[in-house]
């Protein structure tokens, strides 16, 4: 019952491995994922440990791999990912991998540099292609239009014209710029070459591929007439400045047409080239993405274990590596197994060991969980770690979460579709577990499916106690109400298009029977249905809220038992149990007393409970009369004999419950810690105190006892423990050694135990111990007022929600039973898509979570802070698991 209600009892080890069999130790213990070592080598830098070298090459394999990836990525080709999980590589493998990952990037950093040239080389061809095939065009409509004489003369000027027997010869420049580009190039060659000039430009029509970032670009041709070498060199650094790229272009039309085929012909060898280019290209990434989820895991496996390596502390002798880790106790033996397994792997005759340390720091938390109370825990752990061995709520929360949600949600409808959700994530949860990583919402959801299953299961069952699906009513077992044809009421509600004009009566038309579970379908058709869920639902959250918070104050009993605190018990546990008792406890007998003694025929004479409590709190009795008296004015009547001594009695314990909490446990622990003996220790635990130990070990080769004969081929190690713990050999207690070991122990006493900075003995402050009690008890009186108040979340919910899809029915899905024939058909149709997404999106999503954030805070808030302390921290074992999912974090 304990290791189902706490966390495994941990234990501090220490081990001693081997130097050539540490790497191969470690990722044994890696795959098992049952072990947190500790860093023995807090102050020294991360750049100089041991193993640094070889942590650089993980990463420098790591950056290798992501460029592969993302060269893989841009190619769009699939990775395969099999699930495999493949084992920590040897460390001479590493060779062979950086090898091959150095390979596979020179080999794309070749093909991409070739390619890259391809492409430039290819896309100069194309647009001078293209400049080739828009010139000419130009000179063609030069040659036919009548207005080129004006444009010469407007561009040369009247000062600039030729003098009588000298030819006039322009020059021109061809190239092609970006296009968006054009407008601002226009005004820039107009205002530097002051109109000089003359500008002819065509838009490429085909979009061109960036060779760099592989981008499509759109591009214009444009060719520029101009006379004189000062404005052809104003000309070029206009152009180099906007990053236009200019081509030769021949003047006469034959040398263009002779270029334009030259052109054409090395373009076509270059879409040759350029195809074996990405051919190869492609081979060489198809066979990279086969096998890069596995060379990753193996990089982040072996990263993983060389960086636990440097937590390790270097024996004197070099020859050994001395680890401290937390484990179960339960799972020495397992842990024992995997390092006898690393040893065999490394082929070392030396055996690893494995001691337990008595310590006094506080150990970690570690809860077992399964895939089904994994997302409960999570929820717990969220609020906080629990303590060692502190008792865990996540058992309980498996029941109370969704139970206390499907209070709120309480629909049978809404619930089944939640509860289909999950379970289609339950059934498909090997298929669908390989895409949580890649959408983080998806994941939430995949993680807490038991969650959402349990919710959707629990609100059906509520569903079917409010008789609620999708805010109507089914008649299971008939209605209990009965009401004459003849009265009345019975023809208003027969005859009118108004559903809520009867008011059920249980004076007039109740049958005498209940309902056999849950509530009559025909509370649906009454108007006075609100008043009735109401008081029903009100009452339920006050009877469930106060009987939590009871069962965390036990909880707590049994957290000070284990911790063996009795003084908890006497000045927290027992006043505690009468404060909320007297206050709320008793509230709720009363509650089964008025649902017991008063009949539904005569509910309308029983008191109201809200005042009566408030009068026990002020002692107004001056009122109240024995029950069975003749009630007149505004006199009220008791509910049971003797009910205002009780209740006094009641208030004056829940009174001085509050000194009892505030002032007893500092004054009594003030007065043991002033006149009390410090009671003396007993032998047995003095010879526990310190340990020293010097050990050998030595492994023989023949089977033989290495230590009565000299001539006996065998090897020795030696190397002192340090002072600080206490050593339990379970190597040599369990006989996990193998035959022809032996180890012995020099064993000396006289030493400390092993401790941690800051982790001191606690001693006594009165004041401080005064100030944490007396805050502790005005925050549970207060809170137990505030945490009662807080439950009723669960009735204003519930009564929200069923409002809400009502409301829903009755404005969207009703006009489209509202329509007449044949309309009404087709309006039904288009009217059911919309009700159906605001219900999934309104009702199931939104409703859902705000139930299951109120349902967060009643255990976080009000459950938990009656037992919980949650200041542990928790256990991060040392696991492969977690690398292959997540990666290594430093």
């Amino acid at each position: 019952m304990d290791s189902l209600l706490r966390s495994e009892k941990m234990t501090l080890c220490q081990m001693f491995l081997q130097s050539e069999a540490a790497y191969t130790c470690v990722s044994e213990l890696g795959e098992l994922g049952l072990v947190q070592f500790r860093d023995l080598n807090p102050d020294v830098n991360a750049f100089q440990r041991k193993f640094v070298n070889e942590i650089r090459r993980c990463e420098e394999m790591e950056r290798k791999l992501r460029f592969l990836e993302k060269e893989i990525n841009k190619d769009g080709i699939p990775m395969l990912n099999t699930g495999d999980n493949p084992d920590a590589p040897a460390p001479r493998e590493m060779i062979d991998l950086e090898a091959t990952f150095e390979k596979l990037e020179n080999e794309m950093k070749e093909v991409n540099s070739n390619s890259e040239a391809l492409k430039r080389n290819f896309l100069e061809l194309t647009e001078l292609k293209h400049i080739l095939r828009k010139t000419q065009t130009f000179f063609d409509e030069a040659l036919h239009d009548p207005s080129i004489t004006e444009e010469r003369i407007g561009l040369l000027g009247d000062e600039q014209q030729p003098r009588a027997g000298q030819p006039m010869r322009l020059g021109f420049v061809a190239g092609v710029i970006l296009r968006e580009r054009i407008p601002s190039f226009e005004v820039m060659l107009w205002r530097i070459c002051r109109g000089n000039v003359f500008l002819r430009q065509a838009e490429i029509d085909s979009p061109m591929e960036d060779p760099i970032t592989g981008d499509s670009v759109h591009k214009s041709v444009f060719i520029l007439f101009f006379q004189g070498e000062q404005l052809k060199a104003r000309i070029k650094k206009i152009c180099e400045g906007y990053r236009a790229t200019l081509y030769p272009c021949p003047e006469t039309q034959t040398e263009r047409r002779e270029m334009a085929i030259g052109v054409m012909t090395r373009i076509e060898d270059l879409n040759t080239v350029l195809g074996q280019t990405q051919d190869h290209r492609h081979r060489v990434l198809v066979a990279a993405a086969k096998n890069i989820k596995v060379w990753s895991i193996k990089v982040r496996k072996i990263k993983a274990i060389y960086h636990t390596l440097n937590m390790f502390n270097l024996d004197v002798t070099q020859k050994c590596l001395i680890a401290e880790c937390w484990c179960p106790v339960s799972d020495l033996d397992r842990i024992q197994q995997a390092l006898r397994r690393g040893t065999e792997r490394s082929g070392s005759s030396v055996p690893s060991i494995i001691n337990r340390m008595q310590t006094r720091m506080v150990p970690p938390t570690y809860n077992r969980c399964n895939k089904f109370t994994q997302g409960f825990q999570n929820i717990v752990d969220a609020y906080g770690v629990a303590c060692y061995t502190e008792i865990n709520p996540a058992p309980f929360t498996c029941i109370t979460f969704p139970f206390l949600f499907a209070v709120m949600f309480g629909d049978m409808g809404h619930g089944m579709i939640m509860f289909l959700f999950a379970l289609f994530l339950v059934l498909k949860e090997k298929a669908l577990e390989a895409r949580k990583n890649q959408n983080e919402i998806f994941g939430t959801f995949f993680g807490g499916r038991y969650i959402i299953l349990l919710m959707g299961a629990f609100s059906v069952y509520t569903g079917f106690i409010y008789n609620d699906i999708f805010s109507k009513p089914f008649n299971f077992f008939g209605s209990q109400w009965s009401l004459n044809k003849t009265d009345p009421r019975y023809l208003v509600v027969s005859h009118s298009d108004k559903p809520y004009l009867l008011q059920l009566d249980p004076k007039f038309t109740a049958l005498g029977d209940t309902y056999p579970i849950g509530m009559d379908p025909l509370w649906q058709m009454s108007d006075n249905k609100i008043a009735f869920t109401n008081s029903l639902k009100m009452k339920m959250s006050v009877i469930l809220g106060v009987s939590q918070m009871f069962f965390g104050i036990i909880l707590g009993y049994f957290n000070h038992r284990h911790f063996k605190k009795p003084l908890n018990i006497i000045f927290d546990f027992i006043p505690m149990m009468l404060f909320l008792f007297c206050m709320f406890g008793y509230l709720i007998i009363l509650l089964f007393v008025k649902w017991t003694k008063y009949p539904s025929t005569e509910s309308h004479e029983a008191p109201s409970l809200l005042i009566g409590l408030i009068d026990m709190f002020l002692f107004n009795y001056g009122k109240y009369v024995s029950p069975g008296s003749h009630i007149t004015g505004d006199q009220k009547q008791f509910i049971y004999s003797g009910q205002q001594g009780l209740q006094s009695f009641l208030v004056v314990i829940a009174v001085l419950c509050v000194p009892w909490m505030m002032l007893g446990k500092p004054f009594y622990l003030r007065y043991i810690n002033k006149y009390g003996q410090e009671v003396p220790k007993s032998q047995e635990e003095e010879d526990e105190e310190v340990m020293f130990i010097n050990l050998t070990i030595r492994a023989s080769t023949n089977g033989s006892s290495a230590t009565n004969s000299s001539n006996t081929s065998s090897s020795e190690i030696q190397f002192s423990i340090p002072r600080w713990f206490k050593h339990q050999p379970l190597s040599v207690n369990s006989g996990d050694l193998l035959g022809g070991e032996e180890v012995v122990h020099n064993l000396e006493t006289n030493g400390p135990l092993h401790t941690e900075e800051g982790v001191e003995e606690e001693h006594f402050n009165f004041s401080e111990t005064f100030i944490h009690q007396v805050i502790h008890t005005i925050e549970f009186c207060l809170g137990c007022i505030s945490h009662t108040a807080s439950y009723l979340r669960l009735w204003a919910l519930s009564l929200a929600h069923a409002q809400l899809s009502e409301v829903l029915w009755q404005m969207v899905l009703r006009i489209g039973f509202g329509l007449p024939y044949p309309w009404g058909g087709f309006a039904l149709v288009v009217v059911f898509q919309i009700w159906a997404g605001m219900t999934v999106v309104i009702l199931v999503l939104m409703e859902g979570l705000s139930a299951f954030l109120h349902a967060l805070r009643l255990h976080w808030v009000e459950f938990q802070s009656k037992f919980y302390d949650g200041t542990g921290h928790l256990f991060t074992p040392f696991s492969f698991s977690n690398l292959v999912d997540t990666g290594l974090e430093d």
